[in-house]
């Protein structure tokens, strides 16, 4: 039997019933917001895109930078019992179009800072109706209707949510996953508070007084559960920052918010140790918390060390919507992701299915849990493959130590984690054979000194031509999403491959890591603004 439940609600109405009206619940670089200003702000968006015809369960897709507008936009269309899918700043304007098309959206909200990408999305988008973006300008789309920001919202704000139920669908997060193909995880109002009541209750042990800052963006999992579920499930306050994470911007908004739970990623802490920042900057720190991939222990060892705080790594997913492993509190174990989190289950299975029940064994990891997504959008084949009734194929694999601790070993495929943000091969590797000069091109991942991912192109030139790998790097900047660039091109005269044509990517990662020199210092800060911003 469903009951009656939003997720909105949840996060901003319920907190007004607890007397947190006048708390701070946004952060931001204009300034904040108390829990009663964001109620407001959520309530007249809302009646904004109802004005505009949004439906209950129709899409509102967004590509927008961390701030009050795309927090109140997510609110707001949960509110109102649509469906809110926030994308990635990252894309180029083709990419956030398939996106576009895929959700059969309605409407698309977009930050100014995106208004090319954002009306380039737009062209050929059947469902499309109306475009939004802020600032002072409607944008001009054919055959789409365009608002500015201040138009959508200028209207009376509603006073009561649509009567959605905890399987109600709220929210939609794309993901290319296992298969490289950007895939909508959907997520129902009551998956979020799952997580809130699980991670974030009983791992970060969230409160009312906590302040959180986090690295990883609104449009990830990872970030939308750190800057807006969890603080918001507890009148706890969030600081939003529009901007790329840059370690010492970032060492300011500590200081200056005195932010007690801070989250990254291994391709944002090591940036952060080599800025070498005052101790004291991180003094109201109590826990940094990690994903994305899987913490090297000389990080943990050293943001310890050198700034004083303990990181909890742990495993999530877009599929799960947040971390379902993870480190403890006084209890880490460095190296590993720690384990599971109350309120799931993991089992690790050999290739025959059976469960390893021993430890030290390496398996598939699999995990159940009430925050599981119900599956992706239009993605039969795929959806029957990684959903097996109750229990969901990660993909990852893991073994389980004496301890109780699980670490993981790697991926069971070739699409590569960079940044904490998944990147296909293939869809790279499509990209460098549009380039003239290219016969054949492979994309695999090369672990650098901290064992984290790096893209290496491996590719055969035409007859007579010659690359040049900076070239051929900033053709593939120019036609995909930065962070998705090869880290090196190198050329080869042949690919090896198996007698019946098949490419041997495993040489060419052996090759490869024989070769490539771990990735420098300004490298490691180029990786996170692109992967993180």
């Amino acid at each position: 039997m469903t009951e009656s439940f939003n997720a909105a609600v949840y996060l901003t109405e319920r907190r007004l019933a607890a007397g947190d009206a006048e708390r701070t619940a946004i952060r931001r670089p204009g300034g904040s917001l108390t829990y009663a200003e964001l109620t407001e702000e959520v309530r007249r968006v809302a009646a904004g895109l109802v004005a505009i015809g949004v439906r209950p369960e129709e899409r509102v897709l967004m590509c927008m930078v961390d701030d009050v507008e795309l927090a109140a936009a997510i609110l707001a269309t949960m509110y109102i019992g649509a469906v809110a899918v926030p994308s990635s700043t990252m894309l180029t304007g083709p990419e956030l179009g398939k996106l576009v098309v895929d959700s059969r959206a309605r409407v698309l909200l977009g930050s100014q800072e995106f208004a090319g990408t954002v009306v380039g999305s737009a062209a050929g988008a059947p469902d499309l109706r109306h475009v939004v973006l802020t600032g002072d300008t409607a944008p001009d789309v054919a055959g789409v209707t365009g608002l500015t920001w201040a138009r959508l919202r200028d209207t009376e704000p509603l006073t009561a949510p649509y009567p959605t139920w905890d399987e109600s669908p709220a929210l939609w997060l794309y993901t290319s996953g296992t298969t490289g193909t950007p895939k909508g995880a959907m997520h129902r109002h009551a998956d979020i508070r799952f997580v809130c009541e699980t991670y974030g209750a009983r791992v970060l042990d969230i409160g009312p007084d906590d302040v959180c800052l986090s690295a990883a963006k609104l449009f990830f999992a990872y970030g939308i559960g750190n800057s807006l579920f969890f603080p918001l499930s507890v009148g706890a306050s969030s600081v939003l920052e529009p901007s790329r994470p840059d370690p010492a911007h970032y060492g300011d908004l500590i200081a200056r918010h005195g932010v007690t739970l801070f989250f990254g990623g291994p391709s944002f802490w090591g940036p952060l140790m080599a800025a070498d920042l005052p101790k004291e900057t991180f003094a109201t720190v109590r826990n940094g918390v990690s994903a994305g991939e899987a913490l090297p222990a000389r990080m943990f060892h050293g943001v310890r060390e050198q700034y004083g705080f303990e990181i909890l790594d742990g495993i999530g997913s877009t599929e799960a919507l947040h971390i379902f492993i993870s480190n403890v509190r006084g209890g880490v174990v460095p190296g590993s992701s720690g384990f599971p989190v109350p309120g799931y289950r993991v089992e690790l299975r050999r290739a025959d299915d059976s469960v390893i029940d021993g430890v030290d064994e390496p398996g598939m990891l699999f995990i159940a849990g009430e925050s599981i997504c119900t599956g992706y959008w239009c993605r039969t084949d795929v959806n029957r493959a990684v959903f097996q009734g109750e229990w969901m194929r990660t993909g990852d694999q893991y073994v389980r130590s004496a301890d109780g601790s699980y670490a993981c070993l790697g991926r069971a495929d070739d699409v590569l984690k960079v940044g904490g943000i998944w990147v296909s091969p293939t869809e790279v590797e499509t990209r460098l054979l549009e380039h003239p000069l290219l016969a054949e091109a492979v994309v695999v991942g090369v672990p650098d000194e901290d064992g984290l991912d790096k893209p290496v192109a491996y590719v055969v030139p035409r007859p007579g031509a010659q690359i040049d790998a900076d070239e051929v790097i900033m053709f593939c900047r120019a036609g995909l999403a930065s962070f998705k660039r090869p880290r090196m091109v190198v050329t080869v005269d042949e690919l090896p491959k198996t007698a019946t044509g098949k490419i041997q990517r495993f040489r060419l990662r052996a090759m490869a890591t024989a070769t490539v020199t771990p990735a420098s210092a300004a490298a490691a800060a180029a990786d996170v603004a692109d992967a993180q911003a």
